[in-house]
């Protein structure tokens, strides 16, 4: 652990002053952008389930790996790659394959917890490192053997993307065109075993979640089309990597609990905006909330004053009473002005002389 410091260049240098550091920083590179291009293929398909059983199955194997003496990413891949198979072939489409991966996936748990009582050395530590990852103490010939896994499944990427995506989009489309949904299914459950046994070894099994489906949860969400949404499930995971090292290089934690935790915050982000986006949208756009807003407003201050008018005029003080009287008092009067001109008649001119009006 390092004391931070605004010199992020400098630091950046120092960190890669150290073996270890340069190994996790290669190999997590690698990792995130298989499990970026390959998780997104997993979420399309709805198989997000699989690739959790694979992380498990993929534990027994390294777990057996570690009994026998050999490296324990072997195990993952051998294990997984074998579960992959079986999953796929027990169950011919993927929508309907939870059964067939519930049944495999308890029955390698099972030899996973027969290995781990079968080893008697460091128990504790191999399976710490298999379960949450431990990225940090990767070595040369790890970083080897990723680079060569990373490799073959590009080529092989390069070769079924075009039929996975279009058999991912439909299943009953793609067989009526011709293709065979069964060996379909076969080569992305051993695309999606080898990237798994590759992120296990970044954020480990009970975590693989955080590389392996979210950055591809969010790319969909942001894109519909395949090309973007893959580069921003790439980018995600590369992000969420690389700043979980980063700070690992500060903090005395876990890497995996890093990487994580960036991740379902930029998950929760992202759906916060689309959210706030869809609200505004279903209301007619941001101008047209702000114009109804600003009216609002305007309608509750209008509304307080005339209130408040109203209530001053109401409690106003009203004339006192000897004005009252004397009000009253020349009320009467004209009164009796109007009564005496009624008793008197009108007055309509001269009632004698050439002007009379009775005159003939």
């Amino acid at each position: 652990m390092t004391a931070f410091s605004y010199d992020l260049i400098g630091d950046v240098q120092q960190m890669l002053r150290y073996e270890f550091m340069v190994h996790a920083f290669e190999a997590g590179t690698l990792i995130a952008i298989v499990a970026g291009i390959v998780g997104y293929l997993v979420v399309l398909r709805r198989s997000a389930f699989a690739a959790h059983a694979l992380a498990h199955t993929g534990f027994a194997g390294a777990a057996g790996a570690v009994l026998v003496g050999v490296n324990p990413v072997l195990g993952l891949l051998l294990f997984t790659t074998v579960s992959g198979t079986g999953m796929a072939t027990l169950g011919r489409r993927a929508a309907h394959r939870d059964v067939e991966i519930g049944t495999v996936l308890a029955f390698m748990l099972g030899l996973g917890l027969l290995f781990i009582n079968l080893y008697r050395g460091g128990v504790a530590t191999e399976t710490y490192s298999i379960l949450f990852g431990q990225i940090l103490g990767i070595s040369a010939d790890a970083v080897l053997l990723t680079l060569e896994a990373f490799l073959v499944l590009l080529l092989a990427l390069a070769f079924v993307y075009r039929p996975l995506l279009f058999s991912a989009l439909d299943e009953d489309v793609a067989e009526a065109k011709g293709m065979s949904i069964l060996l379909l299914g076969v080569i992305f459950m051993l695309l999606v075993a080898v990237a798994v046994s590759m992120a296990v070894q970044v954020v480990g099994v009970l975590l693989v979640f955080s590389l392996m489906v979210t950055p591809a949860a969010i790319a969909v969400r942001l894109s519909n089309r395949p090309g973007y949404a893959i580069a921003i499930s790439v980018g995600v995971a590369l992000g969420a990597t690389w700043a979980g090292l980063f700070v690992a290089w500060y903090e005395p934690y876990p890497v995996s609990f890093f990487i994580t935790t960036i991740v379902f915050g930029l998950y929760l982000a992202v759906r916060t905006y689309l959210a706030v986006a869809e609200w505004f949208a279903r209301r007619g756009g941001v101008r047209r909330v702000f114009e109804r807003a600003v009216r609002r407003v305007l309608r509750v201050v209008l509304g307080w004053l005339l209130r408040r008018k109203l209530r001053l005029h109401v409690a106003s003080p009203g004339p006192s009473v000897p004005e009252q009287r004397r009000v009253g008092r020349s009320a009467e009067l004209g009164d009796e002005r109007r009564a005496r001109a009624t008793e008197a008649g009108p007055q309509m001119g001269p009632t004698t002389g050439p002007y009379c009006l009775g005159a003939t």
